[in-house]
């Protein structure tokens, strides 16, 4: 039977710029890294870019436990990206949560 991670918590957030915004979409994501990286229970936080489109990005996120993760959600700069930037440059966005499965 496999198994999966108890309380850690993956999440991948999906974005497709709009067109000609890839590059201001990718510095406001990037600006994200550092402090979502000194946050309680942040385990991976992870910007990639498609290379086959350019215009569609990831972030890779694993956190400690379901609340970790809250916490991550309701900071001043994540509520800010999704209320202000997102509108501005992103085209849509799927953000899915997860449970590893374990070896």
């Amino acid at each position: 039977m496999l198994r999966q991670a108890e309380r850690e918590i993956v999440c991948v957030a999906h974005f497709i710029a709009k067109p000609g915004n890839e590059d201001e979409l990718l510095r406001e994501l990037h600006n994200l890294i550092a402090p979502t990286h000194m946050e309680r229970g942040c385990i991976r936080y992870e910007l990639n870019r498609g290379i086959d489109d350019p215009r569609q990005i990831a972030f890779i996120e694993k956190f400690a436990s379901r609340e970790d993760f809250d916490f991550h959600c309701s900071t001043p700069y994540i509520k800010g990206f999704f209320e202000s930037v997102a509108p501005r440059l992103v085209e849509s966005q799927v953000v899915t949560l997860y449970k590893e499965i374990v070896p």
